[in-house]
């Protein structure tokens, strides 16, 4: 019976969160198109919404854990689900994404991701991707803020592994910056393509700068170790191994 009611309640969540999101992107049309402060405007108040809603229909908290990075920064984080796209964003002030480029045909979410500064990547493409990547940074696509790339490059559910792509390693190399390593357990409580949500508390931790300088191939081996390992910590509190 419980399991039941929770599945109501997910449904009735997910519902309101497709609703609000059309309603934040018709109230935030106009400034959208003219300015990405409104765009950045909307995008903060829908990620707001999303928090607090799951919150009170679902039972699901949320705990930032760490310092949250403030600048010019690289963030390479753990990506489980839909969810923790949305709590990184309400934790940084100026964050755009490297994200999918068939996203950009989504509606809204492409619209407002465009605005936002976000860089589409042709997944599949391999270098060329790369390349378009660094060229879109090179020219002043990439505005300043916070650059989150998922070192994955997809969701990847609790427990499964995939390779970690050297995309974030040149990114990381060509932008000079200090890259804040992310983990979490969202993916517990927010399974990809389920209607599902579990109550508890979703954590997410920024961890300690890896400095900029280190040749790709270090970087790579710490920043995978530091994901990886906290992230697998971090599911291991909420009993995913047990």
């Amino acid at each position: 019976m419980a399991y039941a009611v929770q599945w109501i309640r997910s449904l009735l969540f997910n519902i309101q969160m497709y609703v609000a999101m059309v309603i934040v992107a018709i109230v935030f049309l106009i400034p959208m198109i003219f300015s990405q402060k409104g765009a950045s405007l909307a995008a903060n108040v829908y990620c707001w919404w999303v928090v607090w809603s799951a919150r009170w229909m679902i039972g699901l908290k949320v705990q930032v854990r760490g310092t949250v990075p403030k600048g010019e920064v690289l963030i390479a984080a753990k990506h489980q689900s839909f969810f923790d796209i949305i709590v990184i964003f309400n934790c940084l002030d100026r964050s755009k994404f490297i994200m999918k480029r068939q996203l950009l045909f989504t509606p809204i979410v492409g619209q407002y991701a465009y605005r936002l500064g976000c860089i589409p990547v042709n997944r599949g493409k391999g270098a060329a991707a790369i390349r378009k990547m660094l060229a879109d940074v090179a020219s002043g696509r990439v505005a300043p803020g916070q650059l989150v790339i998922y070192p994955q490059g997809t969701r990847v559910a609790p427990g499964d592994k995939k390779v970690y792509k050297m995309g974030s390693g040149v990114l990381y190399r060509e932008l000079q910056q200090d890259c804040v390593p992310v983990a979490l357990n969202t993916g517990i409580f927010w399974p990809k393509r389920s209607i599902y949500r579990k109550p508890g508390i979703a954590t997410v931790e920024f961890m300690e700068p890896i400095p900029k300088g280190k040749p790709v191939a270090e970087f790579m081996e710490l920043m995978e170790a530091a994901v990886e390992g906290r992230s697998r910590e971090l599911m291991a509190e909420v009993g995913f191994y047990e």
